[in-house]
C-alpha cells in the first residue's frame, strides 16, 4: 500500500506542471474514488488498476451502476496486458508504471483533444431523448399534504436528496412526484432548464448572480426568497462560460 501511495503522490507531483490541470483529490482507495469523483465531477481521472478495496475497473463499473457522470479515464499499471480491460472499460488511455513524464505528455496532449471534441458535440443519446420526451407546461408540487399545480416557469430550481426531489418555485416550495433528476429534467424545455450540477435542476431565467468560486468555478444565486446558492460542476463550466460569455 505504501508502494501505492508512492505513485499516486507522483503522478499528482507530475501533474502539477499542466497549467490546465488542477488536481483536485487523490484517492488512496477504490471505495474513496468513487465517492470523490461523484461529488468533484472532474473531466479527467487517473485510476491505477489495483487499489485496496476496489480495484480501477472496479471502480468504472460501480460509477456506472450508479449512473453516475463518467469522466474520462487514464488506467496506470504495472502490466500491460491490463490495458485490454481498460479499453473494454471505456479508458481513453493507459499509463505503465513508473510513470515516464514524455509519455504523460502525450497521454495529456490526447486528453485535451478528447474534451474539445466532446464540447463541441452535444450526446446523440441525451438529443434524441429531449426531442422524444413531450415538454410540460404544467408541474405538480406536493407541500402541506396539498398537491399545487404550478407554471414549469414558476421553477426556479430542483434539488435531489436521498432521493428525494425538491422543487422550489416563486411562491411554493415542496416534493415532486418524479423519481429522479434526469426523468424531470426530460420533461422540461432543455432551452430554459440547465443540469448545473448533479444534484440540482435550475431555470437559466431565474439566475439573478453568478459568484466566482473556488479554481475557476462558480457559484449560482438564485432568485428565489433565500437567494439560495447553488455550485456549478466542473463539467457544466464551460457551459456557463460559453451561455454567458464569462
Amino acid at each position: 500500500m505504501d508502494d501505492e501511495r508512492l505513485a499516486c503522490d507522483e503522478l499528482g507531483y507530475l501533474l502539477k506542471d499542466f497549467s490546465d490541470i488542477d488536481v483536485i483529490g487523490l484517492a488512496h482507495n477504490g471505495l474513496d474514488a468513487v465517492e470523490m469523483i461523484e461529488e468533484q465531477e472532474p473531466d479527467l481521472v487517473f485510476l491505477d488498476v489495483q487499489m485496496p478495496g476496489l480495484n480501477g475497473l472496479g471502480v468504472i463499473r460501480k460509477l456506472k451502476e450508479r449512473g453516475a457522470a463518467l469522466p474520462h479515464f487514464v488506467m496506470a499499471t504495472a502490466y500491460d496486458h491490463y490495458a485490454v480491460d481498460a479499453f473494454k472499460h471505456e479508458a481513453t488511455d493507459y499509463l505503465l508504471k513508473p510513470i515516464d513524464k514524455e509519455r504523460l505528455q502525450v497521454t495529456v496532449e490526447r486528453i485535451r483533444r478528447t474534451i474539445l471534441d466532446d464540447a463541441k458535440t452535444p450526446p446523440p443519446a441525451e438529443a434524441a431523448e429531449t426531442r422524444s420526451t413531450p415538454q410540460r407546461s404544467k408541474l405538480l408540487i406536493k407541500s402541506s399534504n396539498r398537491n399545487f399545480i404550478v407554471d414549469a416557469s414558476e421553477m426556479i430550481y430542483a434539488t435531489i436528496q436521498d432521493g428525494l426531489i425538491t422543487i422550489v418555485a416563486r411562491s411554493l416550495e415542496g416534493q415532486s412526484n418524479y423519481r429522479t433528476i434526469e426523468e424531470l429534467q426530460s420533461n422540461l424545455d432543455p432551452d430554459v432548464f440547465w443540469r448545473v450540477h448533479r444534484s440540482y435542476l435550475v431555470n437559466i431565467n431565474r439566475i439573478k448572480e453568478v459568484i466566482p468560486w473556488f479554481k475557476s468555478s462558480y457559484q449560482l444565486r438564485m432568485d428565489d426568497k433565500r437567494q439560495t446558492e447553488i455550485p456549478v460542476s466542473r463539467v457544466q463550466t464551460k457551459r456557463l462560460r460559453s451561455l454567458l460569455k464569462l
